[in-house]
This record gives structure tokens, C-alpha cells and sequence, in this order.
């Protein structure tokens, strides 16, 4: 505050008081005699008011002749200046709560008190305004002698907000277990204050405060006493209302409340301990993984939790969980169809977090299983996958043939060659096109290898690969390095009902990213809890269809009995049919449940073809759907319920006998040793295969030279 004579009780400051004091230059004596002035003639008129009207406006009074004359020397200051001014002064200097100033339409100040209160000229002083900051000091801030505390921490709490309030900053003289005293860090200031503990009880008491403060306060917009801690208790009641408030809106309110400029480090420490306090810090988060696991396993029966740490000094490898309700409806009804991903964390000890994803039958991801590990590598993807064959082997008497979709990195590759040898292996493609974006920056190209992948037939995936060769040969050559039996549908052996992506993080996108920031306990549980959300979400939905099969199944085969209305059929016989139509001719046989063209065996439904046949014969298209598709599975998919999981303030604490998952193992896990760089994370992760990759030479075709391209050419013309 421009004035920093603290109000602490004992001290009252009322106006009149003869206290001048020294200003440092003539520009601040001048605005002090204007201020003097403004409250001369404030104070004039108002009394000239009161006076006149006592006496009917029948006498005139030479004290009011001269306030009225000094009013007309200072009328070509702004009167709006002049209130703000006037209302300043009393309030920095302390008038008594009986002083009540009301302002009036017209700006004229009217003063009501129910003490006389006498102004002189000469004793009316301004202190000039050290800061352009707003000064609100708040009553709770006061300190007066004989004001008690609970304990010593909250005396200095209590004595640091408000030298943080008041503008000035403290230095402490002497603080232990049964005294404390401070005084003002301006040097020569005499302003000191001195607590000491009551006999017999932890409270602490004031027991003086000398003098006022002579200084100005501090000169700068930070403020020593504006630790971490303060930041965290200014700003808590926000975070818990909003915990995705960043450090930037932080700083902002703290400046806008208390006009103190902080660092960005300061706010971000501040968040990160509220949000230690609301979720746990993320030490703590892997202290507890033994006993969530043990939680998941205790709520969920069946379900898979397990923790492992270096066996050299405990520290924390590898988190794999699976839930009960997942593993049922993966096993029981959802398509043998698996996506393999995986999302760096963003949390303080970083990792890296694995998916396995299979398909329901209406075509919406579901979440089988989540590894955690400390990094990404080929050692923990092999764990992974055995984790997950090991899982499938327990709960299915025959394993069924899979189709795994993923990037194809080395680690993967080995990894389902070891734990799944009978699976179908293929390119997602949402990774391949990414990788021939890059590649090769043209949209039409990449139109064209979508397309190419989306081809049922040989014929019609050489035609595409030959339009990509007449517009760039290298791109064709790249192409044609990968085999296409990995990747494209017509040479595809396994059954990826239609599915060419796992597009698994993308469809996690909107929550998964905020939970991979969490510690590991909360991200966990972000992730049970969108599970648990989804399974009763799906399962009430589909409580209210009423068809044979899920919407996405049903639409696809009305529109097949659409075109099948004007095909032609001949049949050979019971099982074999010929479908002419417009195309051409096709081969149908409903026994194998088969065409020529491809499209009953690579969707698991009937194509226009095989519904030209089926109907030809008066047979049911529904009965020749793969079960997954039928409603009676969809609803036994999500038959099963993900419970919630207590707080941990519920658990038992992790004693001496605590085991690890069931595997004999006493453990406590400690964090990971890769923390989180210093400056902002990477957006996007470096992929497997770009690392140590040579970048393509680009030409510029307008000076001949290479590193740039020709929009970005700075050669003269």
C-alpha cells in the first residue's frame, strides 16, 4: 500500500494526526498540497451545506467565504481525480470505523461521523504511491497485540499473509517452539512483532508490536513471503474445483488479487502440491500399486492386477491389468480381433503406456488389457504379449486364431511370432499411411494407398498400385517393399471384418490424454472408471433395440438387400448359386458361406450377392451373420459389470506380509528412475522406425539447390 502504517489495534490512526513525513521530491510535496487542497474545500462545502441548512440559507459565514474561494482556485482539477483521491487517503491512512464516507450521485463527499472530527491544513498529509498496484486490506490480516494463534506455524501463516496483503516484507529474528519474532526487511524500519507460547497450552499469543513502519514498502512487484506454499493455499479451493487450471491462469489471479508477480516455476510447484494433497503424489501412487492390485482382484473376482519391480532395488518395471468384465466379453462374444498401441505418459517419471484392444460387434472399441512399463522396448512388449496369451490360455479351452493389428515394430513382430504363432500379423494402416505421408506429401497419393488397402480383389489392388506409379514411381517402389499379404485386403489371410485400423489411441483421445498425466494409482483408475461408465452406458443402449442384429450390422445388410433386389440368380444347386448383375458375375456358395467377390468372408455378412442367393432360395439372411453381430451377443459382451474400487483411505496398510499379485514376492515399488525432463514435452512421439532414418534429400526447382523447397526459396529472381 502507498501508506504502510499498519492499522494493528493498538495504533489507531486517525485523521489530524501530526505525522509528516520526509518526501523525496517537490513533485510529491505539490501533489500533497493538491491533495490537501481537494480535501479542504470536500470538507468546506460540506459543512457550508450542513450550515446553511440548519439556518434556512439566512447568514452568510466568512470561514465559508474562504473554503468557497479555495474551491474555485483548484475547480480546474478533475473532479472524478479528486474522489478517487480523497477516497484513497481516508482509506490508507486509517480513518476510525466511525467515519463513514457515502458518496453521492454528484461526487460530493459527505461526511457522517459521530465524533467531531477536525481537519487542519497543516497537518493533512499524502505518502505518494510508491506502486500502481490496488491495496485491499482485508480485516483478517489485522495483528493486534493479544491476538492468539493455535500453534507457531499458524502465527507466521497468519503474519505472512499479511505482509503479503499490506505490501511489505518480513524477516524473521528468532522462531522455535516457544517464541517467534520478526521485523520489517526495509532496513531501518522499526516496525517489530513478537508471539510467544502460552504456559501449559500449544497457543500463541502477540505480545507486542512496535512502533508503525516508516519505510515504503516494497519496490518491487514480487514479494519474499510469496513461497510455494502460499501459492498452494491461494489457488487450492480453485484446483479442486477445477484441477485442469494451468500455471499461466494461476499467475493471473494471484496478480489480479494480490498484485504480485510470480514465476511460472512458482505456480506450477504451487499446483503440483494441491494436486500432491487432492490425488496423491506420484511417489505415493507407486508405494500403494501392491495393494491396488490386491483392491481389483478383492472387487473384481477374476480380473488380472499384477506389479513388478527391478529385483536390484525395487524400483518400478511393469503394471498389467485386466479386468474381469473385459476378459468375459473379449473371449465369450467379441470379434478374435486385437489392436496393439501404446501412448507415452506425461507424467513426472514418464513410462509408457500398452494397449490390447478387440472390437465389439457393432464396431466400437473394447479395451481387453493395459500394461504400464517404465519405457518402451522390446524386452517389455515381449512381457506384454506373454501376459496376454497367458491370459486368453486361462479363460478359453481353444485359443482362438487371432488377427493382431499394430505398427509392426520389431519388438511386436517378435513378440506375437513367440506368444501367438498362429496369429494373423498385419499393418494397421492408420500407422502405414503416416509413415508414407511423411514420405511422400501428397494427398492424392496416400487417397490412392487407402483405396489400394480397401480393395477386395487382386485386380482391383494392381489397378490402384499402377495410378500411384503413374504419379510417382518411388512411391510405388515403396510401396511395393512391403508384402501386401501385411497389410492390403485383398492378400490379407485373416479375418479383419472390415477393420484396417486398430486406431486405438485416437479413439481413447479424448480422455486417455488427460489421465496419462496422472500418477499411476489416479491414471488407473481414470481408465477403470471410463471402462465401468462405458459397459453400463452399452449395456442399457442395447436393453432398447429391437432388431435381429446391431445397428451397424443391420444397416449394412439392408443395404445389401437393396441391391440384391435386381440381381439375377441361377442356382446349380442346393448350396451353389451363380449372381449375375451389373458388375458381372459372381460365385455364391452358402454352405461355406463364401463369394466370389470376397465380401461375406473379409465382413463376416452377407454381401448383395449372397442375399440375391439366400433370398432366391427363401432362406433367413440373419442366420448366415456371424454371431457377433447378433444382439443377443452384443448384450452378453457387456453382460458383466467393472466394479468400483474403494479409496485408498479404506485400504489396509501395506504390512510386512503384503504379497505382490500372488507371487510370493514381499515388495515395496519405487518410482522409476526416468523422471520427466526439464521444458515442455514433445507432442508428438519419435517412432521406432524413424530413429536414425535418413530424411529424403527435397529439391528446390527453382534455384536447383537442395534443403528447401521452392515456396520457401530465398534465392533473388
Amino acid at each position: 500500500m502507498a501508506n504502510h502504517d499498519l492499522v494493528l489495534g493498538n495504533h489507531d490512526l486517525a485523521l489530524g494526526r501530526n505525522r509528516n513525513l520526509v518526501l523525496g521530491s517537490t513533485r510529491d510535496h505539490d501533489l500533497r498540497i493538491r491533495h490537501a487542497h481537494d480535501r479542504d474545500r470536500s470538507l468546506g462545502q460540506t459543512h457550508d451545506h450542513n450550515h446553511n441548512h440548519n439556518h434556512n440559507h439566512g447568514s452568510s459565514d466568512p470561514t465559508h467565504d474562504h473554503e468557497l474561494g479555495l474551491a474555485g482556485q483548484s475547480h480546474e482539477l478533475d473532479m472524478a481525480e479528486n474522489h478517487e483521491l480523497s477516497i484513497s487517503e481516508n482509506h490508507e491512512l486509517g480513518v476510525d470505523q466511525s467515519l463513514e464516507l457515502t458518496v453521492d450521485q454528484n461526487q460530493d463527499l459527505a461526511i457522517q461521523s459521530s465524533q467531531e472530527v477536525t481537519v487542519a491544513h497543516s497537518q493533512l498529509v499524502v505518502t505518494p504511491v510508491l506502486q500502481s498496484r490496488a491495496v485491499v486490506p482485508q480485516p483478517n490480516n489485522e495483528l493486534t497485540v493479544g491476538q492468539e494463534f493455535p500453534d507457531v506455524i499458524s502465527c507466521r501463516r497468519a503474519l505472512r499473509n499479511a505482509a503479503i496483503a499490506l505490501h511489505f516484507e518480513i524477516q524473521t529474528v528468532k522462531s522455535d517452539k516457544t517464541r517467534f519474532t520478526a521485523k520489517c526487511a526495509s532496513e531501518g524500519c522499526p516496525w517489530r512483532i513478537h508471539a510467544a507460547k502460552l504456559p501449559g497450552v500449544p497457543t500463541f499469543t502477540i505480545r507486542t508490536i512496535h512502533e508503525a513502519h516508516t519505510c515504503g514498502g516494497i519496490t518491487h512487484l514480487g514479494h519474499q513471503q510469496a513461497s510455494v506454499q502460499w501459492v498452494a493455499s491461494s489457488v487450492e479451493e480453485r484446483l479442486r474445483e477445477n484441477p485442469n487450471c494451468k500455471p499461466k491462469e494461476i499467475l493471473e489471479e494471484i496478480h489480479r488479487v494480490h498484485g504480485i508477480t510470480l514465476s511460472y516455476k512458482q505456480a506450477w510447484r504451487g499446483k503440483e502440491r494441491i494436486m500432491a494433497t487432492v490425488r496423491g503424489s506420484f511417489e505415493e501412487g507407486y508405494r500403494l500399486l501392491p495393494q491396488y492390485c490386491d483392491q481389483i482382484k478383492r472387487t473384481n473376482p477374476g480380473s488380472i492386477a499384477s506389479v513388478y519391480g527391478n529385483p536390484v532395488d525395487n524400483c518400478f518395471q511393469r503394471l498389467f491389468v485386466s479386468f474381469h468384465a473385459s476378459i468375459f466379453g473379449f473371449v465369450n462374444a467379441c470379434r478374435p480381433l486385437l489392436g496393439l498401441d501404446r501412448t507415452l505418459l506425461k507424467s513426472k517419471y514418464l513410462g509408457t503406456l500398452l494397449f490390447a484392444t478387440g472390437f465389439d460387434g457393432d464396431g466400437a472399441l473394447f479395451p481387453l488389457a493395459f500394461g504400464v512399463v517404465d519405457e518402451e522396448n522390446d524386452d517389455n512388449w515381449m512381457w506384454f504379449l506373454s501376459e496376454l496369451h497367458n491370459l486368453l490360455e486361462v479363460n478359453t479351452e481353444n485359443m482362438p486364431r487371432l488377427t493382431i493389428l499394430s505398427d509392426r515394430q520389431k519388438g511386436i513382430v517378435e513378440g506375437v511370432e513367440c506368444n501367438f504363432p498362429t496369429a494373423f500379423h498385419g499393418f494397421c494402416m492408420r500407422h502405414l499411411s503416416d509413415s508414407f505421408r511423411k514420405e511422400f506429401n501428397n494427398t492424392m497419393l496416400v487417397n490412392l494407398l487407402w483405396e489400394a488397402a480397401h480393395a477386395l480383389t487382386v485386380i482391383e489392388f494392381e489397378a490402384k498400385i499402377l495410378e500411384i506409379e503413374e504419379i510417382s514411381r518411388d512411391a510405388a517402389y515403396w510401396i511395393r517393399r512391403i508384402p501386401p499379404r501385411l497389410w492390403a485386403t485383398a492378400y490379407f489371410e485373416g479375418t479383419r471384418f472390415g477393420h484396417l485400423t486398430a486406431n486405438i489411441v485416437e479413439s481413447l483421445n479424448s480422455w486417455i490424454l488427460e489421465a496419462s498425466g496422472l500418477p499411476i494409482i489416479q491414471m488407473m483408475e481414470c481408465i477403470r472408471r471410463q471402462l465401468m461408465t462405458w459397459f453400463n452406458e452399452r449395456r442399457e443402449t442395447s436393453m432398447q433395440w429391437t432388431t435381429i442384429l446391431v445397428p451397424s450390422a443391420e444397416r449394412r445388410v439392408s443395404e445389401a438387400l437393396e441391391c440384391a433386389r435386381s440381381f439375377q440368380v441361377l442356382r446349380a444347386n442346393e448350396a451353389e448359386f451363380e449372381v449375375i448383375s451389373h458388375e458381372g458375375t459372381n460365385i455364391v456358395d452358402i454352405r461355406n458361406r463364401c463369394c466370389l467377390c470376397r465380401g461375406w468372408q473379409l465382413y463376416g455378412l452377407p454381401c448383395a450377392h449372397a442375399v440375391a442367393a439366400l433370398l432366391s432360395c427363401r432362406q433367413n439372411v440373419h442366420r448366415f451373420t456371424e454371431s457377433c453381430f447378433t444382439l443377443a451377443t452384443y448384450r452378453k459382451t457387456y453382460s458383466q459389470t467393472i466394479h468400483p474400487v474403494p479409496d485408498k483411505s479404506l485400504w489396509k496398510e501395506l504390512t510386512e506380509g503384503t504379497q505382490n499379485g500372488g507371487n510370493g514376492v514381499d515388495i515395496v515399488i519405487n518410482p522409476p528412475k526416468s523422471l520427466r525432463p526439464p521444458g515442455r514435452p514433445r507432442k508428438k512421439r519419435v517412432r521406432a522406425e524413424d530413429r536414425g532414418r535418413i530424411k529424403r534429400v527435397v529439391h528446390c526447382s527453382r534455384c536447383n539447390q537442395t534443403g528447401h523447397f521452392r515456396t520457401t526459396c530465398a534465392a533473388p529472381i
